[in-house]
């Protein structure tokens, strides 16, 4: 099917482009969410008359876009979960979840807007694109954890997990001095047993 793009669509083309994609495509994306119109003579003499009004239409909502991508931009949302010990969360953190932690900050952020490959299954820092705009993006960092403190903790670059290690390692280094303790401590009383 041959569409004229109203406006510029990731991996398809420009503003004017009148390009060919399937049918499914431009009848359930495209024609309906006004990114599109069929590549018919009536709708190209259309769209060449108001060519000039979406143009500028779609450089208002880019510069709006900008601003908030510049507001936006390396911003960290810090996001509660509940979480295994190993770090694993039950459940998994979602572009709804991640709209909802920029809007409670202020800003205006749909979840269409975010992109995640995958969702986000674990504790940690993980840094999340969003496309504004078809021009602008930006990226934001969520801060997943299961506490505040916890948060502040993964903050300055450490996990949960490091700290549990470092813990375990000094534990570790605390039974082992009490064991030579203990042993040097046996050791003196055998001496002294000798010289009597």
């Amino acid at each position: 099917m041959q569409v004229i793009l109203l406006e510029r669509v990731a991996k398809l083309g420009a503003m004017g482009d009148v390009v060919s994609v399937k049918e499914g495509y431009a009848r359930n994306f495209l024609l309906p969410q006004g990114k599109a119109l069929r590549a018919s003579d009536a709708n190209i003499k259309g769209f060449e008359a108001q060519k000039a009004a979406l143009v500028a239409k779609n450089d208002e909502a880019k510069t709006d876009a900008q601003k908030l991508a510049d507001r936006l931009h390396g911003e960290t949302f810090v996001i509660i979960r509940s979480a295994s010990d190993a770090g694993a969360l039950y459940g998994s953190v979602t572009t709804r979840d991640a709209a909802d932690a920029a809007n409670a900050a202020g800003h205006d952020v749909d979840r269409k807007q975010i992109v995640l490959g995958a969702p986000i299954k674990d504790l940690g820092l993980h840094t999340v694109q969003i496309v504004l705009h078809p021009e602008v993006e930006a990226e934001i960092v969520l801060n997943i954890a299961r506490s505040p403190e916890e948060a502040e903790l993964q903050a300055t670059g450490k996990s949960i997990q490091d700290l549990a290690a470092e813990q375990d390692a000094e534990a570790d280094f605390e039974i082992s001095n009490l064991f030579d303790d203990i042993g040097s401590a046996s050791r003196d009383d055998e001496d002294e047993a000798g010289t009597e």
